[in-house]
C-alpha cells in the first residue's frame, strides 16, 4: 500500500455516536445479527449497544480492572473480555456473566479471538503467553503458547488452522493444535511493536500494523511469509488496530494520530480519513461492511464507508462512460414504456420505469412511477402479486421519517442561517424547503422506497451532510450589518465595506470548503426581538458545539504573521470568544486577509500543538479543556478566572457569556447591571453544584449578595492555595491521634460535618454550612494608608485583616453588641468520600506524540490496580468502623492546617454580611477541642 497522488476523502462528522463510557474505549466487536455491538473500556465495564438507535442495552459489570480487549464468537453466542489485571470473563449473548473473573495470565490481556468453529478462544497477554480456552468449560486447554515476547494481538486464520501472534519483537505463526511455531519474522522495523493483525478472507495474505517507530501497514504472503509490495504510509502514531471488511477489499486502521484510515487493497491507496478528536484505539467494520465503528475516548463513532470513486479515469473515458450510461437509461425507459403499453394493468412495467428513471437521476418522475406501481400492486387481482406490496415503503411514510430526522437535526442548530450558495438569509422553513427541492432529498426519497424497511442510517447521513453549518467567531467592528441590512438581499451583491466585506469573505470561505450554511451573530439574530435574543444567548454554546466547523477570524493579525500574533490579538480579550472557542470540536484560525494562521492547513487547529500551546499561554486554560471542553459547574473558580480579565460591550454580557460554559439556562435581562447578572449566575452555580470555590475572591462585595464579588475581576488573582499535608504527614498525625481521647471527638465531628446540608440560595440569601469562629477582639492599626486590623477569634491563632470597611474595635474588657465570625466554608471534599457524581478524569493511554517514552510503556495501563499490589489482587478493605475512624482522624489532621477564611458581621435581623477584604484572609486553628460547637449554617445577605 503505497502513497499515491490521489487525495483521500477527509470526513470529520460521524453519522452516529455511541456515548456512555466514563473512560477510554479500548475494544469493540459487532454481532453477526447486525443489530448489536459490545464495547470494552478502561472504566472496568462493557456496554451492549443497539446499533440502530444507539441505545445501551446493558452495562456489563464484573471486572476489577480496566477492560482492554473484547471478542464476540462467530455465531454470536458468546462475549469474552480480558482486563489489565490478567483476568478473563465469559458472557452470554445478552451480556449475562457465564463465569466469574478467571485469572490465568500474570499481566494484562491485550487480545482475544475465536476460531471459525467457536470451540476455542485464544487470549494473548503482556506476560508473553497465549492461552487456549475450551468454550464449553471455560477452562484452559493444554499448555500455554510461550512466545518469549510481550503480545499485542492474536488472530486465527480463516480456516482456523493457524494462529498469528503480534509481539513487541516479531510476528509469529503457530499451529495451535500442535503448539508448533511454523514461522517467525521481524515484521515492523526500528524496534517498533507489531500492534495488530488481520487476515484476508481467503487466507492468502496477512496484514499487520506497527507502533510509532514504524507506523505503517505491511502485507505478508502467507505461502512464503515475505512482504508484498511497499508498506502503507500516512499514519504518524501507534496504529493500535486494523480490521478487514467482510469481502477483503478494504482495511481500516485506528491510530493515535486521531485518525482512522480506510485503505483499498486492490490499488493500495487511502480512500478516506475519518477524523477523531483524540487517539483512536479500536476499529471494526459493521457486519455488512457499510460502516466503520471506531473509538478511543469515551465515545464510539460510526462512519459510513464512502463510494469507491475511480479518480484515475481520463476525462475522455469519463465522458464516454457518461454517454453510455445515458444511452442505457434511455433504452431501459423505452423498454419499460413498451411493457406498460402491452399490459397497462401490470405493476411490472412501472417497476421497470421507476428503475430507469432513478438511474437517469430523474427522481421526481421516478417517484411518480413508483406510486403508480404501488397502486397496481394494491389492485392486483391475485393475492401473490398483492403480497409484493409488502416489500416496499409507502412514500408518505418515507417523507415522514425524513421530516422527523430533519427536525431532530435542526433542534440544536440556529434558526436563521446564510445560504453560502445563494447568499441569502434563510429561516428554518426556507432551509427545509430548499432541502426538499434539492437533488439530495429527491435521490434519498427515491432510493429508500424500494426497501422493506426505512434505511434510517442513510437518511441521517444525507440530512446531517446537507444541514451541517459553519459558525463565525470574531470581534465586532464599527459598522456591522444587522438583520434588516441583509434580509431579502444577496450578501455577495452588497457593497463590500466594513462588516459586509467580512461577511462576504466568511460565506465564500465556507462555500469553497463545501459547506452550504453559515451563521454569524451580527445579522442572524433579530436584536430587536427580546424573546429571540434570550433564546439565542441561552443556545449559543449548543450551536457552536454542534457546528461542523467554527471559523475564528483575527481581524488584527496581518498575513504571514509569526507565532505569538494570535495570543496578542484583541479577539483574545473579548468575553464571548471564550465559549466560542471552547464549545466547537473543529476550529480554524484565519488572518486579516482570510489566509490560515501560520499557514497551518490541518483540518482542525485544535490538533495543532503549536497553536494550542499559544492559546494555553494566552488564556491560562489548560490543554485538555482547550481541545475537549465539557460544560459543567465543576471547578467553577477556575472557569471564572478564564474570563476575569475579559471585556464585553454590554456589562451584563460578562455573565451571560458564561451560561453555556457552566451549562445553565437563565433569563436574559439587559439593563439589570453586571452585579445582578453575575450574582444570578453564581447563585445558580453554588445552588446546583454545592461548589464553594466561587466564594474564594478578594475585592468588593456584590449588592446581590455580600458573599459574591461585585466584579468578575475579583477572580483575576489565582485562587488561594495553601500548602497541604503530604500523605506521610497525614499518616503521622493519624498515628499520634489514634487510641487517644481525640478519637471520640474526631468521630463526632466527622459525623456532624458529614450530615451538613449543601449550600443553597433563597431570595438572594446564602445559607452557608461552615465552621464559624467567634471574633473576640478587633484592634485597628494603620500602615501605608491601609486599614489593617489585628483580630483575635476563639480557637484560632491571631491574624491580620486588610479591608476598606471600617470595623468596630473591641476586646474582652470592652465588648461590642455586634457579633463577628471568621468562617471556614465547609467543603465536603475534606471527608475523603469517593466522588460518585462525576468521574475524576479520563484514564488515557500514554500520549503517542511523546517520543521520550518507550514503546513498552504504551502497553502498560496507567493507574492499573496491578501497580498498587504486587500480586495483582486488590488489598482487602478494613472494616467499615475502622475506615470511618481513619477518615475522621485524617479530617482532624487537615482541619489543623491553615485555611482561607472570610469575615462575617451580624446584622440586626440576625443574618450576616461578608466584610470584603483586599487580601486573602489566612487563618489556622489553635484549639480543636471546642470546634464541635462551631459547626453552623449561617444565613448571609
Amino acid at each position: 500500500m503505497t502513497e499515491t497522488k490521489h487525495s483521500a476523502i477527509r470526513i470529520t462528522t460521524a453519522s452516529q455516536t455511541f456515548e456512555g463510557h466514563e473512560e477510554s474505549i479500548l475494544g469493540a466487536a459487532v454481532f453477526p445479527d447486525r443489530r448489536r455491538m459490545v464495547t470494552a473500556s478502561f472504566d472496568e465495564t462493557l456496554r451492549l449497544w443497539d446499533l440502530e438507535d444507539g441505545v445501551v442495552l446493558k452495562i456489563m459489570e464484573g471486572h476489577r480492572f480496566g477492560v482492554g480487549s473484547v471478542a464476540v464468537s462467530r455465531d454470536g453466542q458468546f462475549i469474552v473480555s480480558g482486563d489489565f489485571g490478567g483476568e478473563l470473563v465469559a458472557w452470554n449473548r445478552d451480556g449475562e456473566p457465564l463465569t466469574k473473573p478467571i485469572k490465568v495470565h500474570s499481566e494484562g490481556i491485550r487480545s482475544l479471538d475465536f476460531p471459525p468453529d467457536n470451540t476455542l478462544l485464544a487470549s494473548g497477554s503482556l506476560d508473553t503467553t497465549v492461552e487456549l480456552w475450551n468454550t464449553k468449560t471455560w477452562k484452559v486447554q493444554g499448555n500455554p503458547i510461550n512466545c518469549g515476547a510481550r503480545i499485542a494481538c492474536v488472530r486465527y486464520s480463516p480456516s482456523g488452522e493457524l494462529l498469528a501472534i503480534a509481539t513487541n519483537e516479531n510476528i509469529q505463526i503457530w499451529n495451535p493444535g500442535k503448539r508448533e511455531c511454523i514461522a517467525k519474522f521481524q515484521g515492523h522495523c526500528n524496534g517498533a511493536w507489531n500492534c495488530s493483525l488481520a487476515w484476508t478472507p481467503d487466507g492468502t495474505r496477512l496484514l499487520s500494523s506497527g507502533g510509532n517507530r514504524d507506523p505503517t501497514l505491511r502485507e505478508w504472503d502467507t505461502s512464503t511469509w515475505m512482504q508484498v509490495g511497499e508498506p502503507g504510509k500516512g499514519h504518524t502514531g501507534n496504529v493500535w488496530m486494523i480490521a478487514m471488511n467482510p469481502t477483503g477489499t478494504l482495511l481500516a486502521s485506528a491510530c493515535g494520530d486521531y485518525e482512522v484510515r480506510l485503505w483499498q487493497l486492490s490499488d493500495r491507496r487511502t480512500i478516506a480519513i475519518f477524523q477523531h478528536t483524540s487517539s483512536v484505539y479500536c476499529a471494526t467494520f459493521s457486519t455488512d461492511g457499510n460502516h466503520i465503528l471506531s473509538g478511543g475516548d469515551n465515545t464510539i463513532s460510526k462512519w459510513a464507508v464512502p463510494s469507491l470513486a475511480r479518480e484515475d479515469i481520463p476525462k475522455d473515458q469519463a465522458l464516454y462512460d457518461a454517454l453510455r450510461e445515458d444511452t442505457l437509461c434511455n433504452d431501459a425507459l423505452l423498454d419499460a414504456e413498451k411493457v406498460i403499453e402491452l399490459n397497462p394493468s401490470s405493476y411490472f412495467g412501472y417497476q421497470l420505469k421507476y428503475t430507469a428513471l432513478h438511474g437517469a437521476h430523474r427522481y421526481d418522475e421516478a417517484i411518480e412511477a413508483f406510486k403508480t406501481m404501488l397502486s397496481k400492486l394494491e389492485n392486483a387481482p391475485d393475492m401473490e402479486t398483492t403480497k409484493l406490496r409488502q416489500q416496499y415503503v409507502n412514500p408518505s411514510e418515507a417523507e415522514r421519517a425524513i421530516q422527523e430526522t430533519i427536525e431532530a437535526q435542526l433542534d440544536d442548530a440556529p434558526h436563521r442561517l446564510l445560504n453560502t450558495f445563494t447568499g441569502r438569509l434563510c429561516d428554518r422553513e426556507v432551509q427545509i424547503d430548499a432541502f426538499k427541492r434539492s437533488t439530495e432529498y429527491k435521490e434519498l426519497l427515491s432510493s429508500i422506497l424500494v426497501h422493506v424497511d426505512l434505511r434510517m442510517e442513510r437518511i441521517k447521513d444525507v440530512v446531517e451532510t446537507y444541514f451541517r453549518y459553519v459558525m463565525l467567531s470574531h470581534r465586532w467592528g464599527g459598522k456591522e450589518p444587522l438583520l434588516h441590512n441583509i434580509q431579502g438581499k444577496v450578501v455577495y451583491d452588497l457593497d463590500p465595506v466594513g462588516g459586509i466585506a467580512k461577511l462576504q469573505s466568511f460565506c465564500a470561505t465556507a462555500r469553497d470548503m463545501g459547506y452550504r450554511w453559515t451563521w454569524i451573530d451580527t445579522c442572524c439574530i433579530d436584536q430587536t426581538n427580546n424573546v429571540e435574543v434570550q433564546q439565542s444567548v441561552n443556545s449559543m454554546f449548543i450551536w457552536y458545539r454542534h457546528s461542523a466547523l467554527t471559523i475564528i477570524y483575527l481581524s488584527d493579525v496581518p498575513p504571514s504573521s509569526q507565532p505569538g500574533a494570535l495570543a496578542s490579538s484583541v479577539w483574545n480579550t473579548r468575553g464571548w470568544t471564550v465559549q466560542e472557542f471552547l464549545a466547537p470540536k473543529f476550529v480554524l484560525f484565519y488572518q486579516k486577509d482570510w489566509s490560515l494562521y501560520l499557514d497551518d492547513r490541518s483540518p482542525n487547529h485544535k490538533d495543532s500543538l503549536a497553536i494550542m500551546q499559544e492559546m494555553g499561554d494566552a488564556t491560562g486554560i489548560d490543554a485538555q479543556a482547550l481541545v475537549a471542553f465539557r460544560p459543567g459547574m465543576r471547578d467553577a473558580r477556575e472557569k471564572l478566572q478564564w474570563v476575569s480579565a475579559r471585556v464585553t460591550k454590554w456589562q451584563e454580557d460578562i455573565a451571560y457569556s458564561l451560561f453555556g460554559i457552566f451549562g445553565v439556562n437563565l433569563p436574559i435581562i439587559y439593563g439589570e447591571k453586571k452585579q445582578k447578572a453575575l450574582g444570578r449566575l453564581l447563585q445558580e452555580v453554588v445552588a446546583q453544584s454545592g461548589d464553594i470555590s466561587a466564594l474564594d475572591w478578594v475585592g468588593e462585595s456584590s449588592e446581590f449578595n455580600s458573599c459574591l464579588p461585585a466584579n468578575i475581576t475579583s477572580y483575576t488573582a489565582p485562587p488561594c492555595t495553601l500548602p497541604s499535608l503530604s500523605e506521610d504527614e497525614i499518616q503521622t498525625s493519624v498515628s499520634l491521634l489514634r487510641n487517644t481521647e481525640a478519637m471520640e471527638s474526631a468521630s463526632r465531628l466527622y459525623t456532624l460535618l458529614d450530615h451538613m446540608s449543601a449550600p443553597r440560595f433563597a431570595n438572594c440569601r446564602l445559607h452557608l454550612p461552615c465552621i464559624a469562629f467567634r471574633v473576640t477582639a478587633v484592634k485597628r492599626s494603620r500602615a501605608q494608608d491601609q486599614e489593617i486590623y489585628e483580630v483575635k477569634a476563639g480557637g484560632l491563632h491571631d491574624l491580620l485583616i486588610t479591608t476598606e470597611d471600617k470595623l468596630i474595635q473591641f476586646s474582652s474588657p470592652r465588648p461590642t453588641m455586634q457579633t463577628f465570625f471568621l468562617v471556614r466554608p465547609w467543603n465536603r471534599y475534606l471527608l475523603d468520600l469517593p466522588d460518585f457524581a462525576e468521574p475524576s478524569g479520563l484514564a488515557e493511554l500514554p500520549d503517542v506524540a511523546d517520543d521520550t517514552q518507550s514503546e513498552e510503556d504504551y502497553w502498560s495501563a496507567p493507574g492499573s490496580p496491578l501497580q498498587d499490589s504486587p500480586d495483582g489482587f486488590p488489598v482487602a478493605q478494613e472494616s467499615a468502623d475502622s475506615e470511618l475512624s481513619d477518615r475522621a482522624l485524617r479530617l482532624t489532621a487537615r482541619l489543623t492546617q491553615p485555611f482561607g477564611a472570610f469575615l462575617l458581621a451580624q446584622q440586626r435581623g440576625g443574618e450576616y454580611k461578608r466584610i470584603a477584604s483586599d487580601h486573602d484572609i489566612i487563618a489556622q486553628v489553635k484549639d480543636l477541642s471546642s470546634i464541635l460547637d462551631m459547626v453552623k449554617t449561617l444565613e448571609i445577605l
